[in-house]
């Protein structure tokens, strides 16, 4: 498989070189920063009342204080293409609670 040189390209083409299966679906963590904790809760409420199957975790920032964490976890199967178009999707509507989307993450397990 080749994918794109880009940062999202880059990480998939080193998931698959450690094994991972991207033809399987996975749980692809996206995460967006907020600087209030009410700004993060009401992105979650939207997305919630939108997309109840989908699950969201709202955290103080570990590392940057003053920020607070919206994961919102995708059951999907981790193409280039469907990466690209869930962050997107994610950037505009954090947008509109004041916050950026800022990555997005598989848990591996082991």
């Amino acid at each position: 498989m080749n994918f794109p040189n880009d940062d999202t390209g880059n990480v998939l083409a080193e998931m698959l070189n450690e094994g991972v299966n991207l033809s399987q679906t996975h749980e692809v963590v996206f995460f967006q920063l907020f600087e209030q904790e009410q700004q993060a809760r009401a992105m979650a409420e939207d997305l919630s009342e939108k997309f109840p199957q989908m699950q969201f975790s709202v955290h103080a920032d570990p590392q940057t204080p003053n920020v607070w964490d919206l994961d919102c976890t995708v059951t999907m199967v981790p193409s280039y293409e469907g990466i690209i178009t869930q962050e997107a999707e994610f950037e505009l509507l954090a947008a509109k609670f004041n916050g950026y989307n800022d990555g997005w993450g598989i848990a591996i397990d082991e």
